[in-house]
């Protein structure tokens, strides 16, 4: 069994080499024109918000303020073998074709420069390094830092920044090569993982618990009814939330969905598809930093319980950059060993300072008894 907030971070810096340029020519004439027109509709200048610098503003932040005790090693490169598990091969080879490329892949405005392809299977490699590090107790958790994100990635199809689906080929990856029967996917990102869902749609041994803000919210999937389908009816959970949604919310599901879940599915391994879009600077949701720690001490506290500790994070979004990299080291803080923090209300803290500050202005002070 690994040390009790043993931690280690995996990056590879070959996944900066993803960098899709929006105003560059791309493949397929039909499809440039197309995006063209949407992009021109917007009536703003339009840049591709999964950039290098995501990566690079979370690892500037460790180094400045690091987490005691967290180690950083270097990721892997994903095989045919461990892509193929969960995407089709005509799937694959219609993206290795494009190696050395740029174009459109989809409406969703997925599109890859020349290095994209080499970034992805780099992305889906270091998460399954990631498992492969807690499977076999070198540490009891681990956070693959990775992009370009992976759970919009459908087995035949690229959407939404996502070419791999990174957390579904480590699950697989757990499930055919280290001996897990059950792998519980724990998605916490502001956009609902629409491919991690039909990946696993009829797949008894996944459990695929989605909180997200809901449709038409982008991608538009995940309601509340979508529970799976034949032998996999049942362990596909989604909490679909309004805008605005924060702490109080994501906690009471966690606490009275997630852990019931839990224990009703007892997994040998727990994987978090980690989005900090959530956090109001995304403008999506109203998760605090405090959010994300309390809900990786809920994880940390169910992967102790049920599967020796084993658990593991795999970025997905946040674009904010400032959101995203402090997202991350709230729950690096947590996995290295500190207290889970209890988020409050926002604004009550300064509300009764507030009150302090003013009371004598406005109330006698035999009434402040």
């Amino acid at each position: 069994m690994a040390e009790r907030g043993s931690v280690i971070v995996f990056y590879d810096d070959r996944v900066l080499a993803h960098q899709p340029d929006s105003h560059g020519a791309f493949l397929s004439r039909r499809m440039d024109k197309r995006l063209r027109e949407i992009l021109a509709g917007l009536g703003v200048a339009w840049k591709y918000p999964e950039h290098p610098g995501r990566l690079t503003a979370i690892l500037e932040l460790l180094e400045r303020s690091p987490v005691p005790g967290v180690r950083f090693e270097t990721g892997a490169q994903a095989t045919h073998e461990q892509l193929c598990r969960v995407h089709t091969m005509g799937y694959l080879e219609s993206l290795y074709r494009l190696r050395g490329q740029k174009a459109w892949l989809d409406v969703d405005t997925t599109a890859i420069s020349p290095g994209s392809i080499e970034a992805a299977e780099v992305a889906a490699g270091t998460a399954v390094a990631a498992v492969e590090t807690v499977m076999s107790g070198r540490a009891e958790s681990a956070f693959a830092l990775v992009r370009p994100p992976g759970h919009h990635a459908e087995s035949v199809r690229a959407r939404g920044f996502c070419l791999f689906n990174n957390v579904a080929v480590a699950a697989a990856h757990a499930r055919a090569a280290l001996g897990c029967s059950r792998v519980m996917i724990v998605d916490w990102d502001a956009h609902h993982g629409n491919g991690t869902q039909e990946i696993f749609w009829a797949d008894p041994s996944v459990l695929f618990f989605d909180i997200h803000r809901a449709a038409p919210f982008f991608p538009g999937s995940g309601n509340l009814e979508d529970v799976g389908g034949g032998l996999g009816e049942g362990t596909t959970v989604n909490v679909p939330l309004p805008a605005g949604a924060g702490d109080t919310a994501y906690i009471k599901a966690f606490r009275e969905i997630l852990v019931p879940a839990a224990e009703w599915f007892q997994p040998d391994l727990i994987l978090v598809s980690a989005g900090f879009d959530p956090h109001w600077n995304d403008l999506a949701l109203s998760v605090s930093y405090e959010g994300f720690g309390a809900m990786t001490g809920i994880v940390q506290d169910l992967a102790r319980r049920h599967c020796d500790g084993r658990l593991v994070f795999v970025l997905e979004g946040g674009y904010n950059l400032t959101s995203l990299s402090q997202g991350v080291r709230s729950v690096l803080d947590v996995l290295a060993g500190s207290e889970p923090p209890v988020p409050g209300v926002t604004g009550l803290k300064e509300v009764d300072n507030a009150i302090a500050f003013h009371r004598e202005a406005f109330i006698p002070p035999e009434d402040n008894n």
